[in-house]
């Protein structure tokens, strides 16, 4: 992969390895989340969002803008304009198996019906999608969402803006909403799994008569990198005001074979940011599961098999493991113990055979307004594994950086 001259050498405290800011004009641009590659297929393209305000929550309706930048020669490029976006995620912006296959949500603002939208950037042919996109398939055929509707109703930042009033509430078992998927061929979506049948077939984990004193929702999702399983996040809000409950479930692509794999009780004892691991039968992510802070985990896909994959190296951010498994990727939150203080964050690389904690970067984070627009760097490996992307808040700005690490992994 090559990166033009055009972009400016990042420099700032001293990188272990090259890298490069590729957003170094107007600025407010993020990449999607630290699950998913922003660089294309082929390796010569990044497809960002720009958001149209960072000073202030999305209200419906505004617009932000899908750009496509060519690593090669540094142009950059708006391909998309859209309604459906959130401050955190921007509008999911992520690529399908090849370089002409795009997808990002929109939201129809006569109706307030989000969708999704497969793009050939080069060309601008759409295909409109009836249901809205989360994350694409490894192969292309599918996108998996939960409600992006619904998915403030738990967590600020989250989820397109649309009127509060078309924003629906999940009590119970919900069996109108759940798990969607969208079949990019024919743009055709329908409701794989309703939230409610899933706690039925956990009656041993969900119990009926508690859980119908509450509402449930769906957060996140995501494929394994085989395409054969999904995770999906659910939260449930008790009534009571109590507190938010977080269980990570997980089933086979058509559905079937529901298991949990995370127990609220468990990540209460503090945790967050599941991820699967490259083998696709497990699963990663920061918890305190002895009293001793985050650490970094892992477990199988039906819950089996806790165990830390360091014993004293502490966990942060957003954890990844490279295609290879021998290194995990992360960065951090300005209240994580690695963290600097000073409003700036290491992008960390951790070897898994001997614990050896690298810095690649150090990136400032820090915005002056609340917590639902922070700026979080979700580091997210290339599909190659050699080149790493991730955010900052550098110059006033949010910006998009590219970090080589050719002449430091193994593979």
């Amino acid at each position: 992969m090559l990166i033009s001259e055009r972009f400016p050498r990042y420099e700032q405290y001293h990188p272990l390895v090259p890298v490069w800011c590729v957003t170094p004009n107007e600025g407010r641009v993020i990449h999607r989340f630290f699950d998913t590659s922003p660089i294309s297929p082929s390796g010569r393209y990044i497809a960002l969002f720009r958001l149209p305000v960072v000073e202030r929550n999305p209200k419906p309706g505004e617009i932000g803008q899908v750009l496509l930048i060519d690593l090669q020669t540094g142009k950059e490029k708006e391909v998309a304009s859209t309604h459906g976006w959130e401050s955190q995620l921007g509008s999911n912006v992520q690529w399908g198996p090849t370089d002409q296959d795009l997808f990002y949500n929109d939201v129809n603002p006569e109706t307030w019906q989000p969708y999704g939208v497969k793009l050939n950037p080069f060309t601008g042919d759409k295909q409109v999608l009836a249901g809205a996109v989360f994350m694409v398939s490894p192969d292309g055929a599918s996108v998996a969402t939960t409600c992006p509707v619904r998915a403030r109703r738990t967590q600020l930042g989250y989820g397109v803006m649309v009127p509060d009033e078309r924003v629906p509430i999940n009590d119970g078992f919900p069996m109108d909403d759940g798990l969607y998927i969208t079949d990019t061929s024919t743009g055709r979506s329908k409701l794989l799994l309703p939230i409610g049948e899933m706690l039925m077939q956990l009656p041993e984990h969900f119990n009926k008569d508690e859980y119908m004193q509450g509402q449930s929702y769906g957060f996140q999702c995501k494929w394994n990198q085989q395409g054969t399983k999904l995770l999906f996040v659910l939260r449930w809000i008790p009534n009571d005001g109590g507190p938010r409950r977080n269980h990570v479930l997980t089933m086979n692509s058509d559905g079937s074979d529901v298991r949990l794999a995370l127990s609220w009780r468990i990540w209460a004892l503090g945790g967050h940011h599941i991820n699967w691991h490259p083998d696709g039968e497990q699963i990663t992510m920061n918890l305190n599961i002895e009293g001793e802070g985050l650490r970094f985990v892992r477990m199988r896909y039906d819950g089996t098999g806790l165990c830390k994959l360091l014993n004293t190296t502490p966990g942060s951010g957003h954890p990844s493991i490279h295609p290879g498994g021998i290194y995990l990727l992360t960065d951090a939150y300005q209240e994580d113990e690695v963290a600097f203080g000073d409003g700036t964050v290491p992008i960390r690389l951790v070897d898994l055979r001997d614990g050896k904690d690298q810095m690649i970067a150090r990136i400032e984070t820090e915005q002056p307004y609340d917590f639902t627009l922070r700026v979080d760097p979700h580091p997210a490996w290339s599909r190659s594994g050699d080149f790493v992307v991730f955010n900052g808040n550098v110059d006033g700005t949010r910006r998009v950086y590219v970090a080589d690490l050719r002449g430091l992994i193994s593979k």
